[in-house]
């Protein structure tokens, strides 16, 4: 399945957030929308970095409660993994794992148009494994 397909599925909206907010505003857009990380992107459109529950804890964990008032931007990953439309799912997987990331970005000429996550990728892989096993079952019974 290629990458269009599934935001196609899940819709393509995209929460961004600017680089100058706190990490405060970042949790409570968090929250807010169920949501596990954020791109962020000072005019909705580029990538800037992005940033996620994960960047929180440990920078919590090494320098305190203190951050919570600090910027997205001090705490953001800027070299973010990024695709195509025209990239697909199983392409991700490795990707995802060898650079230890949950979300992709989508972006068609440089402009952020989507954002692919692991469970979209879990998703997708469980519904081959289950139609295989349909079409094993078929065969072993037709």
């Amino acid at each position: 399945m290629r990458v269009a397909e599934a935001m196609r599925r899940k819709g393509g909206s995209v929460v961004t957030i600017s680089g100058d907010r706190s990490v405060r505003d970042l949790l409570a857009l968090l929250a807010e929308h169920g949501i596990g990380a954020v791109v962020v992107s000072d005019d909705g459109t580029s990538v800037d970095g992005i940033v996620s529950e994960r960047d929180v804890v440990r920078r919590l964990h090494t320098d305190g409660d203190g951050i919570l008032d600090g910027t997205v931007a001090a705490i953001m990953t800027t070299a973010v993994q990024t695709c195509g439309p025209e990239a697909t799912l199983d392409e991700l997987m490795p990707v995802m794992t060898e650079h230890r990331v949950r979300h992709v970005p989508v972006l068609v000429d440089a402009r952020l148009t989507g954002i692919v996550s692991i469970g979209d990728v879990v998703k997708h892989r469980i519904a081959e494994v289950q139609a295989e096993r349909d079409q094993l079952e078929h065969y072993i019974s037709g």
